[in-house]
C-alpha cells in the first residue's frame, strides 16, 4: 500500500465482533498515583456475556447503539477507540482512514463493573486492525489500549491475567478452574470514579503482604482467595450488595463477590446446572437482571 493512500476496501466489508464482559476475582488497591489513577493488583477473567459490534464502511464516522442511555459521540469509549486508531493509522502507517460506522448491541449492563465499555473499545481496535489488513502488531494495539483506559489492555488478549499498575501490566494466569458464574445486576450502575474517591486505603493490606499472593504461582481457590477492596465501601452505602452475596451462597455458590467498582455481584458455581438453578431462583425481582456465563479460561 502506498503511503498516504486510502486502502481499497469493498463497500460491503462487514466485521462482526463479540466483546466479552470480565469479572475481578481479586482486586487489591495499593494506593493513589499523582495522575489520579490507582495502583492495583487484580486477577481478571473474561466471561461469556457479550456485547455485539458490527464495523462497516460508511459515509462518515458514526456510532449507533441499541441502548438509549448510552452516548454515541466521542465520550463513548468505543467511538473514542475509532478516533484514536485513525490518528495512529495516519501518523504511524501513513494510511488515510475510511469513514466507519459502528453498530453496538449492548447486552453487558452499564456501570456494572463488568468492563463492557472497555471491552467494546478493545473490540473496535482489533476489528479496525483486521479491517485494514493488520497494520499494527500486538504491542502497538496494547499501547493504544493503555491510552484509552485501565481495563482496555486486558481485552486485547481476553485471557485470564494478573493486572498490575493501573491495569496495563498483564501477566497471563493459568491457575483458574473451569467454573460457571451467575451475575446479578441489581438494577443500577455505579460510577467508578466515585467509588474510588470514597475508597478508604487504610482498610487495605500492605504492599509487603501483597507480594505473597497465595495463588500467584499456583491454583486459585474461590473460597480462600476472592477479594475486592472496593466492596466494603460500596456495601456500607448499599446493603443490597451483601444481600445478593448471601443469596448466591445460599443457592450453592462456592464464593461470591462484587466485581470491579460494582454494581454487579457474582457467584461462582462448579457447573452449568447449579448456575442455571440459581438463576431460576433469583429471577423475578423486577429491578434485577440475572445472567449465567462461563469463565473464559
Amino acid at each position: 500500500m502506498t503511503a498516504g493512500t486510502t486502502p481499497r476496501i469493498n463497500a460491503s466489508t462487514r466485521i462482526e465482533l463479540l466483546a466479552p464482559a470480565k469479572i475481578n476475582l481479586f482486586l487489591h488497591v495499593l494506593g493513589r498515583r499523582d495522575d489520579g489513577y490507582h495502583e492495583l493488583c487484580s486477577l481478571m477473567c473474561g466471561v461469556s456475556l457479550y456485547d455485539h459490534l458490527v464495523l462497516k464502511p460508511g459515509t462518515r464516522n458514526e456510532m449507533v447503539c441499541s441502548h438509549p442511555g448510552l452516548p454515541c459521540d466521542s465520550s463513548n469509549l468505543a467511538f473514542k477507540a475509532l478516533l484514536a486508531f485513525n490518528r495512529d493509522l495516519r501518523a504511524a502507517a501513513a494510511v488515510t482512514p475510511r469513514p466507519i460506522s459502528i453498530h453496538l448491541t449492548k447486552h453487558i449492563p452499564i456501570g456494572a463493573g463488568l468492563g463492557g465499555g472497555s471491552s467494546d473499545a478493545a473490540a473496535v481496535l482489533k476489528g479496525l486492525n483486521r479491517f485494514y489488513g493488520g497494520p499494527f502488531d500486538h504491542d502497538r494495539l496494547h499501547a493504544l489500549a493503555v491510552r484509552l483506559g485501565a481495563d482496555v489492555p486486558f481485552f486485547i488478549d481476553q485471557r485470564p491475567a494478573l493486572a498490575e499498575g493501573i491495569g496495563e501490566r498483564l501477566t497471563p494466569y493459568s491457575g483458574l478452574p473451569a467454573l460457571w458464574t451467575v451475575l446479578v445486576y441489581p438494577g443500577f450502575g455505579l460510577s467508578t470514579a466515585a467509588v474510588f474517591k470514597n475508597l478508604n486505603l487504610a482498610l487495605t493490606k500492605s504492599k509487603k503482604k501483597l507480594r505473597k499472593l497465595p495463588f500467584k504461582n499456583g491454583n486459585f481457590s474461590a473460597p480462600q482467595h476472592l477479594r475486592n477492596d472496593l466492596e466494603a465501601g460500596v456495601g456500607e452505602r448499599l446493603p443490597v450488595i451483601q444481600k445478593i452475596k448471601e443469596e448466591l451462597v445460599a443457592l450453592g455458590a462456592i464464593g461470591s463477590l462484587m466485581t470491579g467498582s460494582g454494581s454487579v455481584v457474582y457467584g461462582l458455581f462448579p457447573d452449568a446446572a447449579g448456575a442455571n438453578k440459581a438463576k431460576e431462583a433469583l429471577d423475578g425481582a423486577s429491578e434485577r437482571q440475572v445472567f449465567v456465563a462461563r469463565l473464559l479460561t
